[in-house]
């Protein structure tokens, strides 16, 4: 959830947070659903599609609603990204404990995932790393094959899938490496105003 910097005054108890909470709570249920039924039954496989894309529908909107309403929060800015990857991570590990996804996919976008999270701690100093179009188009694009891989398709329709599965993992890779440099120009940055401050002190 991209958005301005927060108001203090403004109240966690809000609706931007309430979507983001529920995206949240919607994570076990969609995992029981995935796996009731030995993990292949259609009508639960349908239910978990549908916890998934209410889920994923949230992170679309929790956004827009805080920055339209003025109740953008720290608790929402932190709660929001848990939330995100706490979703994807469910359903990837998921669809690849019953075989219908490759672990190569859910190891690549996890460690992606991990790393922007830990480059932006690195530089939360220096600076705070937006979500790039990139890692939003990512997200679309992920979110879309996740939901589809959970569907029980076959046919041109999993060929489909396939694809957009592919455009996700390939944009993911390419945005984490830009995540990368960014990281290291606000660390670049960071460190040459700092050493400016201290020539003018010790100039002083």
């Amino acid at each position: 959830m991209t958005a301005p910097e927060p108001d203090a005054v403004v109240s966690r108890v809000n609706l931007a947070n309430a979507l983001t909470v529920m995206r949240l709570a919607l994570v076990p249920v969609f995992v029981v659903l995935m796996f009731t039924g030995g993990g292949h039954a259609t009508v639960w496989r349908v239910a978990a599609f549908v916890a998934y894309a209410v889920a994923a529908v949230t992170d679309q909107i929790d956004g827009y609603v805080a920055r339209s309403r003025r109740i953008v929060t720290d608790f929402g800015i932190i709660l929001d990204p848990i939330a995100d990857k706490a979703l994807t991570g469910a359903a990837l590990v998921s669809l690849s404990l019953l075989g219908d996804l490759p672990w190569l996919v859910t190891i690549v976008v996890a460690v992606r995932e991990t790393g922007v999270t830990f480059l932006r701690l690195w530089v939360i100093r220096h600076g705070v790393m937006a979500a790039s179009r990139g890692g939003k188009l990512k997200t679309l694009l992920l979110n879309c094959a996740i939901g589809l891989y959970v569907l029980p398709l076959e046919g041109t329709a999993a060929s489909a899938r396939a694809v957009i599965l592919a455009a996700g993992v390939l944009v993911a890779a390419v945005t984490g490496l830009d995540y990368v440099g960014r990281a290291l120009a606000l660390r670049r940055r960071g460190t040459s105003v700092t050493e400016g401050l201290l020539e003018d002190s010790d100039a002083g």
